[in-house]
């Protein structure tokens, strides 16, 4: 019989205005992992990075919502 894992969820991604300090939500990412890898937060952000940004000087704006996401 399979173990089942921890629930599906989602976490919200920002982008991030360093000069008003506002976050804009732009979208959500699913973390569907379902063991603890000690690298999940890391894991969803290249995801939310590579999704949401066009160049690597907008992908440094982008951020994640920590509150939606399993820490090891």
């Amino acid at each position: 019989m399979k173990r089942l894992g921890a629930p599906v969820r989602n976490v919200t991604v920002y982008r991030v205005d360093y000069v008003r300090k506002l976050k804009v939500p732009i979208g959500m990412v699913v973390e569907r992992r379902e063991e603890e890898r000690g690298d999940n937060i890391i894991g969803l952000l290249r995801m939310a990075r590579k999704a949401f940004s066009t160049s690597p000087e907008e992908a440094l704006h982008i951020a994640i919502d920590l509150a939606g996401v399993r820490i090891p």
